[in-house]
Formats: C-alpha cells, structure tokens, sequence
C-alpha cells in the first residue's frame, strides 16, 4: 500500500487537484468547517514533495488562523516581493488556508496573480457566502474553484476497511460475507455521516460530541459571526424543521409561520444554509409546466450526521422511524456528489396528482429515475416509477434499498434495477 494511502485517506477530490497544479489559474478549494481542507494542503504538499520532486523550500504554507501567517499577508506588495525573491530560480507553490480573511482578499490575490510571478497559488476557503463577497468577478478567469465536501460512502469505507473499499471502487464481484459487512458499515455512516474527525472517532459518545461542536461551531462563527443572523433561535428553529421533513416539499409560508420570521427572511436562511454547504435544495424535473408542481423544491443535507445532530436524534438504523428518510438523505449526498463530477443534475419529479420519483438524474439527455425504499419485497415498483418511465420513455430505473431478495425485473420493455446505495458509486 502506497504511503500516501496509509497516512491520508485518499480523498476522491485529491486527483482533480493534483492536475490543476500544473494549470497557472489560482486553484481555490472551499467546503464547510471541518471537512479536511488543511489536511488536503498539507497531502498535496507531501506529494509535491515525495511524488513530483519539489523542493520543499519552494513550498511555502500559511495558515491565517493564526496570527504570525496572517501578518505576512497584510501588505501586498511587500507579499509579492517575498515571492518573486523566492521564485526567481525555481517554481514555488503557495499555500494558504482560510484566504478569505486576507483583507480585500480579492484585489490582493489578483495583483499577485497578475504579477506573473512563477508561482503557483492555492487558497482554502470555508464559507462560499463569505468567499463570494470577498472574490466577486475580480478574480474571473484567474481561478478554478474545487468544493470538498464531508467524506463520500467510498472515502468513509476507506477508513474501515481499505480491501473492501478498493474492491467497490473498482467494482468488483462482492462475496454475500462482505456485502454483509459493507451494509453494516454503511448503517454506521447513515448515523454520523462523513465528517473526517467523527469518521475516525472510536466510540459513539465522541463521534456525537464532535457533531455537536462542528454544528455549534457552524452556528456561531459563520451564523452569527458572519452571516450576522441576530435571530439565532429563528434560524435554529428553521434548521430543526428542514431536518425534520426531508423528501417532503418545501413550503416557505409554513416554515415563515413556524419560525415566526417573515417569508424573505426564510429565503435569505435558506440561501444561507446551501451557501454554506449544510443543505442542499432539490428542484423538480418537468418537461411541461402545466402539469408538474414547479415552484417547491426539496430540502436535504449534506451530510447525514449532521442532519441527525440538529435532530438529536443517534439511535440505530434498527431502532429509528425515520429509516427512510434517513437512507433518503444519504442517496441524495451521494447522488449530488457524483453529479458534481460529471455535470449532471439532480432533481425529482412529482405531479398534480401526487404522482413522484424520489430523484431523476439528469445528464445530457440521460434520464435515470430513482426510487428509495429501506425495504423491499417481491420486488414490488412504485406506480410513480413505472408512470416517469412509461411517460418519458426511460428504458431503465432503479430501486435503491438495504433490503433486497433480487436484482433486476422486467417491466414490459422496460428494466428495474434493485441496488444497495453503495452501488450507486462511481
């Protein structure tokens, strides 16, 4: 096993960076507190280092959480002369975390950019609302920007058992003891999610302390320091109701009467929450307006564990009610995280008349319908499944369960596949 795999988890991100190293835009990496942007920093360093040749003088790391890296950014040009004195005989690859907290973070990455200087930058980020006020349309053109996200199934399963997670990356025949194994690791992951510091946590009792600092922290520092929500209860209170109702349509007039808070007041919580990677909103799929609803969307989170935090909820898959949200959730994170990578799209699709699919995948003029089931027996297919495929003429759906006696049946011309949600991967 290769060393960078025993010391780091092998993040599914990491490639897409590595090869914009050799790019001159700015490589700008943002996700939400706690995901493992710095510990990526300090991989790609190492593989700077030990896979590519670097020196390590011609790596230079700063961290603006703390004061003596922050200073060293505080006048421009001062910072470019430093590099350009530094990159006059080699490449040499800057490193910053938290960029954002440069002032006028913008203009002052810009003009070092500008500088032509043979460096190459990469900035962390943890607040998309934060980095988009501070960056703007300054740096169009100069930057790629790459979203880490809490650890995919696949990355957790990593970290349990590496045999079995390459043996599923790689999509290879999986023995019954194994599938056994690997449901019972993803129960666990259904619970606490991806969060990398609860991910390697031994007993539940920390895993769930460590949630509840991650959401705590949240709250304060990017709720209430930055985001300047004063109505922190209103926005609590809206957080525990969105966790409470996943898969079921949004209704913003009823979230406003429940949070006492007005209706452009819940908007702006909302766009907060998803800008600062905790939910993600869901829209319809629809081809003709008149007959689909196409003003509510859907409200999932990101991260699974994060969603039972807000909810204090930690029993076991075997104890909850809420299974199948639960199993709903996680689907729709993974589904989201692989769309990110193929520039596809996630949506649902539901009629007038109640008729739904949980998520249609949309990709070029793919369509994939899929159906989220705990449990299934004899194999039994929504009537909203059948009723999306006959109407757009899919060819194939899929079942997605933790329970399941068969992999495939034929309806008509048509195939429905039954799927363990780990098999959504790749």
């Amino acid at each position: 096993m290769p060393n960078l795999v025993q010391k780091y988890i092998d993040r599914e991100i990491f490639s897409d960076v590595l090869r914009h190293l050799e790019q001159p835009e700015i490589t700008l990496i943002t996700g939400s507190r706690q995901v493992g942007k710095t510990v990526l920093l300090e991989q790609m360093k190492e593989h700077l280092i030990t896979q590519q040749g670097a020196s390590a003088s011609a790596i230079f790391n700063y961290n603006l959480d703390l004061i003596q890296d922050w200073q060293a950014l505080q006048n421009q040009q001062d910072f470019i002369e430093f590099l350009k004195s530094r990159s006059q005989k080699q490449k040499i690859y800057v490193l910053i975390d938290e960029a954002q907290k440069v002032e006028e973070a913008a203009r002052f990455f810009k003009g070092v950019y500008d500088s032509r200087l043979n460096a190459k930058l990469i900035l962390t980020g943890s607040s998309s609302l934060e980095l988009k006020a501070k960056f703007k349309e300054t740096l169009a053109g100069r930057k790629r920007v790459f979203q880490v996200t809490p650890f995919t199934f696949l990355e957790f399963l990593r970290t349990k058992d590496y045999f079995l997670s390459e043996t599923l990356k790689n999509k290879e025949r999986i023995v019954k003891l194994d599938e056994e194994k690997i449901i019972k690791f993803f129960k666990e992951y259904l619970i606490y999610g991806g969060y990398p510091r609860c991910v390697l946590a031994e007993s539940p009792d920390e895993k769930q302390q460590i949630l509840k600092e991650i959401f705590s922290s949240y709250v304060e520092r990017d709720v209430v320091g930055w985001l300047e929500i004063k109505n922190k209860a209103a926005f609590t209170r809206l957080i525990k109701l969105l966790a409470a109702q996943i898969g079921q349509l949004v209704n913003i007039n009823e979230l406003a009467l429940h949070c006492a808070i007005d209706r452009g007041t819940v908007e702006r919580y909302l766009m907060a929450l998803e800008e600062t990677f905790i939910i993600k909103r869901i829209e319809p799929y629809f081809r003709n307006p008149r007959q689909e609803i196409i003003k509510r969307g859907k409200v999932y989170f990101m991260d699974v564990g994060m969603r039972n935090t807000v909810l204090e909820n930690f029993e076991t898959m075997n104890e909850r009610l809420d299974k199948g949200q639960v199993l709903e959730n996680a689907v729709c994170t993974e589904l989201v995280y692989r769309a990110q990578k193929t520039g596809g799209k996630v949506r649902f699709w539901r009629t007038k008349q109640k008729t739904e699919v949980d998520f249609v995948v949309e990709r070029g003029g793919y369509l994939l319908p899929i159906e989220v089931k705990y449990s299934v027996k004899n194999r039994r297919v929504s009537s909203g499944l059948k009723n999306f495929m006959s109407k757009f003429h899919v060819p194939s759906g899929t079942v997605v369960t933790l329970e399941k006696d068969a992999r495939e049946k034929q309806i008509g011309d048509a195939s429905i596949f039954f799927a363990y949600p780990y098999e959504l991967q790749g």
